[in-house]
């Protein structure tokens, strides 16, 4: 989940398996809920039940509490809260000289806890809303956090028990949701959109660079899209809450004015509490219309109030406000570098930017239509449950880069002996920036102490902050963060050179993690040994370690880059101190065993082999106390005392829920009973003394419930319940009985006959349809006879039972002779249906193998009869080439014949018979062609014809 902590609204996103990304519902079923906590009568309540509250007891309502995490009692942020809520009665912390808030005089609590405690509230309402438990969240806060106010809203977040991923910064969040729905738009032309948030309590201008980049990621490159924070400007006093005081003010003058008491309605916390409330209910619809009527009944001594209210009397109160609403767009360009020309888009953000006022300002300044394309509401939350669901387990998601940028440089200051012209040793405090404003992260850094022999001290301290003023200054804390003791460096020191080992100096590795928190991860002595290897054996093995070294020299001349001092004048110094953007990736040969350094033994040892010296860096890790200047965190015990209070304050809500649980249980069954023995059956199934014992007990607990009663335990609740359940629950069972009875007869009987009528179905059915055997079909049938003369008996018993009498006949007793019939016949119609679809199955499978064999018979005739056609086929054709064979012999005797034979005495008297038969043939080819050149003459018909056809 994604908790959106703002000073007035709470609102939580989630995102589980099956339910996508959305904002969790209230029990009001509403999408926001007030951040507010209120304690009275040893009742807690929340969001709107808090406010409700608050209105009527001011000083047991706690909200607008997010500006005074990480803040000491003289921090003019206090001050301020102190002058808008003066009912509140705030102490300071003895131990961390933080605020608390006195309840009572037994009862205080700090900001943490009552931070916690909505925290877990936003908890509850994400597991209502999912049905599932949830543990893992990302919680926005705003981008001015400084370090103190950022860890402790993870300590608030410990003590409710919540698993915090990461802290965003709110406009990130913002900047994230808008580019995640619009990841086609986003290319490697770099796009400057302008966020302007104005919220309750604060104003934020932020300028976010979107961009397509390409990174690598075990081994693969791919290009995903990334949002850079490239500037911000902000008002940590502008916002809502300011105007909704000047109007509840302009409200109360309003009221003093018309003089219906003679009391102060400034000195009444309920009264302004009332007009309060008014105010910002008056701000939403002065937003939408010119003019409302103000109406608050019962403001002071019972005396209503009503007054016509303009938009011009809200504006008019509220100039000084609006003139300050350009200030952080100029902070957000000067710190970006930009000019108002290179933005490409302006969006609002933020609940108070729906006031007219307020976006015809930001319009002056943009010169342009203001981008409103995007849920200023829940913008963060919803981008903050998108990061969440990147870094939570089981959810993958489409990569989306964040680069949230540093607001208040940190750098690292410590103290060293430097030599003067006249030979003197003097102190001389050093300062080396570590994370200049601008800088992105997540980002680990190391720095290197150069000159430090021995156990020393440095201090980790904001860094030039000139830009803020005298008042932003003293409210965000940008002073000292930390003190940091090394100790175990003259151990070391003194051990390594006696070794003959070379120091290389102290690194100190830093990390600002994804929620913008600073932390000293390692402090680690260096040092430079000198060790004798056989360079045959080992040359493949160094390849790696001389690709590593020259990594290591890359870094080294990086953190040149960052090391020197303002404070320096000679040139040697400048190697005092070093600062690299990662960490160098150096070997690490702590495990390694030294060598010999006899030669001569190991040339003995060793034949041929080529020896080298080789220098191997070798770490030893220090001992460090990080104690924090600016806000202490809580100790152990402090720690453990403050979750003791909230688990004691959850337990006694859950005990004091379960307790109002079982009184209204106990209350609700109270009249209940009373109310059904009036009741015509009831009255039936009792007899007088029954109904007179369970009525005067029922008033004796009545009476107990509300005077001597009504704040016991739980445990005695409910005995007193079950007292009165061993009287009047037999009676509630008997007519029950009674009344349910006929139908579970009815029920009965329609069972017994459809057996009767199943059985004699199954004895009359054909051959065929005989699924049963005798004895399934006897033993259901003395089921039947034995269930009918079982009720028959029963029944006669019963009609002779008086109605408040136990009955002899039950409804459980008739549902298991029901059970049993029911069961029985279920089994046979089963058996019946198995039976039948085998016997269906053996029947198609006889009827599929009968098709079978006379489809092949049929083939199989089919086949012969082919053959025989083919035979005969090849017959003819064997008698047609036989006869074509004779007819070529007859015409080749023929021929022979007339051929020329020189023995043939008679050739001439040959030649003219073929002569003959020449002129004869001649003469019938000339009739055959008159004859058909006759036949080619249609004829028309006689003269006298009347039908003509035409050629």
């Amino acid at each position: 989940m994604s908790i959106d902590f703002g000073s007035e609204w709470m609102k939580v996103a989630v995102v589980a398996p099956g339910v996508p990304m959305e904002i969790a519902l209230n029990k009001e079923s509403k999408r926001k809920t007030p951040a507010a906590v209120s304690f009275r009568n040893n009742e807690r309540t929340f969001g709107e039940d808090a406010l409700t509250n608050g209105v009527r007891f001011p000083v047991t309502n706690f909200y607008y509490l997010l500006d005074l995490l990480g803040k000491k009692i003289d921090n003019p942020i206090v001050e301020l809260y102190k002058t808008r809520f003066p009912f509140y009665t705030i102490e300071a912390d003895e131990e961390r000289n933080t605020i608390v808030f006195r309840y009572d005089e037994e009862t205080t609590y700090s900001v943490e806890e009552l931070v916690g405690q909505m925290l877990g509230n936003a908890r509850d309402l994400a597991a209502a809303h999912t049905d599932q438990r949830i543990k893992d969240c990302v919680i926005t806060v705003p981008p001015f956090f400084n370090q103190a106010e950022r860890r402790a809203i993870l300590t608030a977040a410990q003590l409710s028990g919540l698993k915090v991923l990461s802290l965003m910064s709110s406009n990130a969040a913002v900047a994230l949701n808008h580019g995640m729905f619009r990841r086609k738009e986003i290319n490697s032309t770099v796009q400057n959109i302008l966020f302007y948030d104005l919220g309750a309590s604060s104003a934020t201008a932020t300028i976010a660079a979107y961009q397509s980049v390409k990174t690598k990621d075990r081994g693969y490159s791919e290009t995903n899209p990334q949002v850079t924070i490239l500037g911000m400007g902000y008002d940590r006093t502008l916002g809502g809450l300011e105007m909704q005081l000047r109007l509840r003010d302009y409200l109360a003058a309003k009221f003093t004015a018309v003089k219906k008491t003679s009391n102060d309605v400034y000195q009444s916390p309920r009264a302004m509490a009332k007009l309060f409330k008014e105010a910002g209910r008056l701000m939403k619809v002065l937003s939408a219309n010119s003019e409302h009527v103000s109406q608050v009944e019962g403001v002071l001594d019972e005396e209503d109030f009503r007054v016509m209210v303009k938009r011009e009397d809200f504006e008019s109160v509220c100039e000084d406000v609006f003139q300050r609403i350009r200030a952080p767009v100029d902070s957000a360009l000067i710190s970006a570098g930009m000019d108002i020309t290179t933005i490409d888009q302006f969006i609002i953000v933020g609940g108070t930017t729906r006031v007219p006022r307020v976006q015809s300002l930001l319009q002056e300044v943009w010169g342009h239509e203001l981008g409103k394309n995007i849920n200023t509401d829940e913008a963060a939350a919803m981008g903050a449950v998108y990061r969440a669901a990147d870094l939570g387990q089981g959810f993958k998601v489409k990569k989306f880069h964040v680069k949230e940028s540093v607001v208040f440089p940190i750098e690292v200051d410590f103290e060293r002996e430097v030599e003067t012209q006249e030979g003197t040793k003097v102190t001389k405090t050093v300062k080396r920036s570590l994370f200049p404003t601008g800088n992105t992260y997540p980002q680990k850094k190391v720095m290197t102490f150069n000159k430090h022999n021995s156990d020393f001290v440095f201090s980790v301290n904001y860094g030039n902050n000139e830009h803020l003023s005298k008042q932003e200054t003293r409210a965000a804390s940008v002073q000292n963060v930390s003190v940091v003791l090394v100790k175990g460096v003259t151990a070391a020191f003194k051990k390594h050179k006696e070794e003959g080992n070379e120091a290389k100096g102290i690194k100190a590795h830093f990390s600002m993690d994804d929620s913008g928190v600073l932390s000293l991860v390692d402090m680690e002595a260096v040092f430079e040994k000198t060790v004798v290897v056989d360079e045959a054996t080992t040359t493949a093995s160094t390849t790696g370690q001389q690709e590593e070294s020259t990594l290591s020299k890359l870094g080294n001349t990086i953190s040149k880059l960052f090391s020197g001092s303002e404070d320096e004048d000679k040139a040697g110094e400048t190697k005092e101190n070093q600062t690299t953007e990662t960490e160098p990736n150096q070997s690490n040969n702590n495990n390694k065993k030294e060598e010999k350094d006899n030669k001569e033994e190991d040339k003995d040892n060793n034949k041929g082999s080529v020896m080298k010296e080789k220098q191997v860096i070798v770490k030893e890790t220090l001992n460090y106390t990080v104690t924090y200047l600016d806000i202490p965190d809580l100790t152990p015990d402090s720690l453990h005392i403050s979750k003791k209070k909230l688990e004691d304050i959850n337990t006694a809500e859950v005990n004091r829920r379960e307790r109002e649980s079982a009184r209204n249980t106990l209350e609700s069954y109270i009249m209940d009973a009373q109310d059904r023995l009036y009741q015509q059956e009831y009255e039936a199934a009792t007899t007088e003394q029954e109904r007179e014992q369970i009525r005067q007990l029922c008033t004796q607990l009545d009476e107990w419930l509300y005077e001597e009663g009504f704040e016991e335990a739980t445990s005695v609740y409910r005995v007193k319940l079950s007292e009165l359940m061993s009287l009047f629950e037999p009676v509630k069972d008997r007519v029950q009985q009674h009344r349910d009875r006929p139908e579970a007869l009815q029920a009965l009987m329609d069972m017994l006959n459809a057996s009767s009528m199943f059985v004699g179905r199954a004895r009359e059915a054909p051959q065929e349809q005989q699924f049963f055997t005798d004895v399934e079909i006897t033993a259901i049938d003395k089921l039947i006879v034995d269930t009918q003369k079982w009720l028959e008996e029963k029944s006669e018993l019963q009609s002779n039972t008086p109605l408040w009498e136990d009955p002899k006949l039950t409804l459980t007793d008739i549902g298991e002779k029901w059970s049993a019939l029911d069961r029985e016949i279920k089994y046979l119609i089963n058996k019946a249906k198995i039976v039948k679809a085998k016997k269906d199955r053996e029947a198609a499978e006889a009827k599929i193998k009968e098709e079978k064999e006379e489809k092949e018979k049929k083939e199989k005739n089919k086949k012969k009869t082919n053959q025989t056609e083919k035979q005969e086929k090849q017959d003819e054709e064997v008698i047609k080439e036989d006869v074509e064979k004779k007819g070529d012999g007859e015409k080749d005797e023929t021929v022979s014949s007339n051929t020329d034979d020189p023995l043939n005495i008679f050739q001439e008297t040959d030649q003219e018979n073929d002569a003959e038969a020449d002129r004869r043939k001649e003469t019938e080819e000339e009739e055959e062609k008159e004859e058909e050149e006759e036949e080619g003459v249609e004829e028309i018909g006689d003269e006298d014809s009347s039908e003509h056809t035409e050629l």
